[in-house]
């Protein structure tokens, strides 16, 4: 191309070129990048001209070259793909005609903050430094699958999507399988349609907070087996549609703080299969979908009780401690939603959360609840020795149950027994009646103060005499079957 096909707009970008300067088209900084298609000749850049800028522009001894423009309308197709740009791109609140085509491109670095553009073609692009979409609005598919980018990515506040028209039902951010430096930076970004981030490595964190994603029925986060250095923070993000973090390694936190999670009648949040170092729900509403953790290991799991939907799937969930302390009967309702129905480690990894954090009673009542909630699953008739185990002494874990119905039984007999002294068996023969030691030789049976052999109650007092030794043999077979289990669980 002659540089004396150029408009005078065209000229100004020239020019600015070689030395890296900076053009500016705007009439007032706040202008909106939106409403470009109505700017006039004297702020239109054709995109060929910026193509053989970033090609084969002229250079200046002693000069840093770049592309620096603002508020630039750009007619034409950008179309670099493949190609190896050695100079930065820096194009803040420009209007594009059509989406730049940046496929299998090299760029030392890429800045489009506050654009508005139809899409961006930009897979497996390669980014030295840093790629800039802040504040951008883009009305298509962002196509960076496999992109590799040295420093950051930069979405914050950017609006993408909804995609129409013959790419409708396309995934509106596409970042799978891209490699980023250090981190992804997309506080504030609003996705109309999936974001999709499966199998993409990130080492620093990924910033989602007050993100607004929208897939309704959907998935609106797609995030497999993504692995990140630190964190993925969504704090206040609205998540309406499915939340697929299935196999991700975080060794931070995965921080969903305050965040509303909507996708009833679905799943709202998978996290399973993840080795994750924190898990933040706190402060969430309740969760409107099911929640999936299966297979998952966590160190903590903060989340209220209230935050825990209708149905939940657990099995193999492990984690180390959980948080905020609460009462076991509070986090106990939540082990009743298992959509899989009883599931025994459900119960014993709360019981060892309860433990690390020095609280027996809780572990107990966490056992307790393990026990009764087991009872239901077994046939009726199976049912009466643990209902029975559990009124006498709670299954070993309420001990003292025992000694309360002891000393009531033992009060009954002694004061029944005193009133109305038995027959001694034989007369001048037997030692002097002891209500109470007698009342013992009956209620516990390896214990004999020889006041049972001798005398022979009759009438009620015998029918009481057999009540007595009857639920004497109980309160010890359940005792020790209580006291078998502690020592097991030791």
């Amino acid at each position: 191309m002659e540089i004396n096909e150029l408009t005078p707009a065209e000229r100004r970008v020239w020019d600015a070129f070689p030395r890296g300067e900076g053009v500016d088209f705007r009439e007032t900084p706040d202008e909106d990048a939106a409403d470009g298609a109505a700017w006039g000749p004297e702020r239109t850049v054709r995109a060929e001209v910026l193509m053989a800028l970033l090609l084969n522009g002229p250079s200046v001894a002693g000069q840093v070259a770049g592309l620096k423009i603002k508020g630039a309308k750009v007619t034409g197709k950008l179309d670099l793909k493949y190609a190896a740009i050695d100079v930065p791109m820096r194009m803040r609140g420009c209007w594009f005609e059509r989406k730049p085509g940046l496929y299998g491109a090299r760029l030392r670095a890429l800045v489009l903050t506050e654009s508005a553009l139809p899409g961006l073609t930009a897979s497996t692009v390669r980014v030295e430094v840093v790629l800039r979409l802040s504040c951008c609005r883009i009305s298509g598919p962002v196509r960076l699958a496999g992109a590799q980018i040295s420093g950051g990515l930069f979405l914050q506040s950017a609006v993408i999507g909804p995609v129409g028209g013959e790419l409708a039902g396309e995934a509106p951010l596409q970042l799978n399988h891209a490699a980023i430096g250090t981190d992804i930076i997309a506080f504030g970004l609003t996705v109309h349609g999936q974001t999709r981030v499966n199998g993409a490595v990130v080492g620093g964190q990924i910033n989602l907070d007050d993100a607004r994603l929208h897939e309704p029925g959907g998935t609106a986060l797609h995030a497999e087996t993504v692995t990140v250095g630190t964190d993925l923070r969504a704090r206040r993000a609205e998540l309406l549609g499915r939340v697929n973090l299935t196999g991700s390694r975080i060794p931070g936190q995965l921080n969903f703080a305050y965040a509303r999670f909507v996708n009833p009648g679905g799943v709202a949040l998978r996290a399973s299969s993840c080795t994750i170092g924190e898990v933040w729900l706190r402060d969430c509403e309740t969760i409107q979908g099911t929640v999936n953790l299966r297979r998952s290991q966590f160190d903590l799991l903060h989340v209220e009780p209230e935050a825990w939907p209708g149905t939940v799937r657990l099995a193999g969930l492990s984690y180390r401690a959980m948080s905020p302390h609460l009462p076991a009967e509070q986090r106990l309702p939540a082990l009743e939603r298992e959509e899989s129905g009883y599931l025994p480690y459900a119960y014993e990894q709360l019981a060892a959360a309860y433990r690390t954090a020095g609280d027996e009673a809780a572990a107990r009542t966490v056992q307790l609840a393990k026990l009764r909630r087991h009872r239901r699953t077994l046939p009726r008739h199976a049912r009466l020795w643990g209902k029975l185990q559990d009124v006498t002494v709670g299954y070993g874990f309420r001990p003292l149950r025992a000694v309360g119905w002891l000393a009531a039984l033992l009060l009954t007999g002694a004061v029944a027994y005193g009133l109305e002294p038995p027959r001694p068996l034989k007369p001048g023969e037997a030692p002097d009646f002891n209500a109470v030691f007698y009342t013992i030789d009956l209620l516990v049976p390896i214990i004999s103060f020889g006041q049972e052999s001798a005398y022979a109650p009759s009438g009620w007092y015998q029918w009481l005499s057999y009540l007595l030794i009857v639920t004497g043999w109980i309160l010890a077979t359940t005792t020790a079957a209580g006291v078998s289990r502690s020592l097991q669980r030791q």
